[in-house]
């Protein structure tokens, strides 16, 4: 597999101002393709749904198309793929629609590995629902969120767990099928957060074990909205409060209102720029997409070899990002430095590398880092061996009193 980081770059009209990109987890650049499917759309002839005229036509071709995409991506059916305006909008509208049939002597497990994202809409629901709330621990010391920690809470009043694909601050990646074994076992259903494990690792919602997938096109190189998928029985089982006169077919039923239709063309060539990271290959695009995960996933493994042994050799930093298995994302913090010196000092050399809890609220808290949490470097496909080194360079100059 050719993995051509320089071809890649090219594509990406941001990068022509020079910053070393470390801030993929909290958004990734765009490119020119993704950016002018959006255009397009937007100074197309576009109207509502509907059959009759060519505008109709077109918004429900790029619906269409978008689920097709979404479902490709995440090894979905295109009938249970639903969008929305971000994963946290649509874990909110979910939670309040499963809400509805809990009671007191139910139970929620949410995770302190989690982004809070998929922590507090399942803390408001179980509360109006009258159900208790069960917090499922990781270790702080190696990062793992292991089946023993979930099994510890589980019990046969549990309805649901809501447990991260990968964390957004230190990159943990549990082990979701044993995990999602120990939930279905006792009767209760899966929700996982995968807005950071989709941008680095190709996810298949079926041997994930997940119920419920969230994630964010934004987050792997495409449009801000939301996707959330889903077994089409599973949605179908479920009835959201919605508009009278809006359709209940599924999945439109969970939408609501108008969809961003400029936004779903530009998901659609996200997922077509991602399935042709490794030109030249054939097969259908679910096929493309592994070939090119493989190739990205080799790519960033072999960024991350070099960057973090270095990383962790400098005077003073301790990385928090420590599980066996990761995505390339790490967190840190340097004894008697403030992380917004660090991250102002970066900056100032043309790389960005943000600091903050990152909305993993329960994580900075459980790593003992408070509100102030630390800093983060994250690898995306355009990262290259000059970044690597400009980062490195950038804290080995960092004044030190």
């Amino acid at each position: 597999m050719s993995y051509d980081v320089d071809a890649i770059r090219s594509h990406f009209p941001a990068l022509r101002e020079g910053a070393a990109h470390f801030d993929g987890p909290g958004g990734t650049q765009t490119p020119e393709p993704v950016a002018r499917a959006v255009a397009d759309t937007l100074t197309a002839a576009v109207a509502n749904r509907g059959t009759v005229t060519a505008a109709e036509q077109r918004a429900e071709g790029i619906v269409a198309e978008a689920r097709q995409a979404m479902a490709d991506l995440l090894g979905a059916d295109p009938r249970g793929v639903i969008f929305g305006r971000s994963a946290t909008e649509l874990t909110f509208h979910l939670s309040r629609t499963l809400a509805a049939g809990w009671g007191p002597g139910d139970e929620v497990v949410v995770s302190r590995l989690d982004h809070d994202c998929n922590v507090r809409p399942w803390v408001y629901a179980a509360e109006q629902a009258g159900a208790s709330l069960t917090w499922v621990d990781f270790d702080p010391a190696t990062g793992e969120l292991t089946p023993e920690h979930l099994s510890a809470v589980l019990s046969d009043r549990t309805v649901l767990v809501a447990i991260t694909a990968a964390s957004n601050v230190i990159g943990t990646r549990p082990d979701l099928p044993a995990l999602a074994e120990l939930v279905h076992g006792v009767g209760a259903q899966f929700y996982v957060d995968g807005v950071h494990s989709t941008a680095h690792v190709l996810p298949d919602l079926e041997s994930s074990g997940a119920d419920f997938w969230v994630c964010s096109p934004y987050k792997f190189l495409g449009p801000h909205c939301g996707v959330l998928a889903a077994r089409p029985e599973t949605l179908e089982a479920l009835h959201p409060a919605k508009l009278l006169p809006s359709t209940d077919e599924v999945p439109e039923r969970f939408e609501l209102g108008t969809l961003p239709y400029e936004l779903l063309a530009g998901t659609t060539a996200a997922v077509d720029f991602l399935a042709d990271l490794v030109p030249g290959q054939t097969g259908t695009r679910r096929e493309r997409l592994a070939t090119a995960y493989a190739a990205l996933e080799e790519h960033e493994d072999r960024l991350l070899a070099r960057l973090e042994p270095a990383l962790r050799e400098l005077p003073g930093v301790l990385v928090h990002s420590n599980a066996a298995r990761r995505t390339p994302t790490l967190l840190f913090t340097i004894d008697g430095i403030d992380n917004q010196v660090i991250r102002q000092h970066l900056a100032d050399l043309g790389v960005n590398a943000p600091a903050s809890h990152f909305y993993a609220w329960e994580t900075s808290q459980h790593l003992g880092l408070g509100a102030e949490g630390g800093v983060r470097v994250g690898l995306a496909p355009y990262t290259n061996e000059s970044d690597i080194d400009r980062l490195l360079e950038g804290l080995r100059t960092l004044p030190r009193g």
